[in-house]
């Protein structure tokens, strides 16, 4: 029987649905997080009687056929980079961008990744680094005896010394993409060009469509609780209603099965 086969499709395509959303559900908390969504589409129709075949000796035509669905699959699972909620931390190396773009880094292998979680710290060499160490780029060095770590809103890094006035000690550049939804996804609220974003469009902050830089702030998941426990219990309603189809089907093969002549 056909619904079987179909409803497996749809208990397959349901248990995807739960994975994404167990995943934002996971990351509520990850600053930087973009939340996901599964995107499904319905899977080949068996044309029984084709719309338009023709009914009769008469000329008449069918006006909708017979077209069977065969069930479901998952298109994709596309990521909404729309704007989160911003926590101060009064951290001065927390940076939460008020916009568009996303934060270079250098990768251990040598390659750039991309990144909206602005949760950077100063290692042992005064360099600004992500919580794994990695160089955020344009490289930026701290001098040691910093008395304080000032950076306004267009990337301009200056610090106060002692016996000196202010000192700009850099320059923090950001990154788009014509498709950002086109991003791989490496964790670490990490992402990587690929053909489908196009390639990264370089920009200071607050200019050419940039977004500008807050200081002593993070951008935090943009995961609506509410919401994901409204479409996980949704989910989980549609997987339980496919096996049901599946149980009814099984149990219609056993009254067929047990027709006797």
């Amino acid at each position: 029987m056909r619904s079987l086969w179909t409803a497996a499709t749809g208990m397959a395509a349901q248990s995807m649905n739960v994975d994404v959303i167990s995943n934002n559900l996971a990351n509520v908390n990850t600053a930087g997080f973009k939340r996901g969504r599964a995107n499904f589409q319905d899977l080949m129709y068996q044309q029984v009687k084709a719309p338009g075949a023709e009914a009769s000796a008469a000329g008449t035509q069918l006006p909708s056929g017979i077209q069977i669905g065969l069930g479901v699959q998952t298109a994709s699972v596309s990521h909404n980079f729309s704007e989160g909620s911003f926590q101060t931390t009064s951290n001065p190396m927390d940076l939460a961008i008020k916009g568009s773009g996303f934060f270079q880094i250098l990768m251990p292998t040598g390659d750039l990744a991309y990144t909206r979680s602005g949760a950077f710290s100063v290692d042992a060499q005064g360099q600004v680094v992500t919580a794994d160490g990695n160089i955020l780029q344009p490289a930026i060095t701290i001098p040691a005896d910093a008395l304080s770590v000032n950076i306004s809103d267009d990337g301009t890094v200056s610090v106060e010394q002692p016996g000196a006035a202010s000192t700009v000690v850099g320059q923090i550049q950001l990154v788009d993409f014509i498709n950002p939804g086109g991003l791989t996804m490496l964790g670490s609220s990490l992402y990587q060009s690929s053909n489908a974003s196009g390639e990264p469009i370089t920009g200071n902050p607050n200019s050419n469509g940039f977004g500008g830089l807050g200081q002593g702030m993070l951008e935090m998941s943009n995961v609506n609780m509410v919401e994901e426990m409204v479409n996980l219990i949704a989910g989980q309603r549609a997987y339980e209603m496919n096996s049901k189809a599946i149980q009814a089907a099984d149990e219609m093969l056993q009254t067929a099965n047990s027709i006797r002549r």
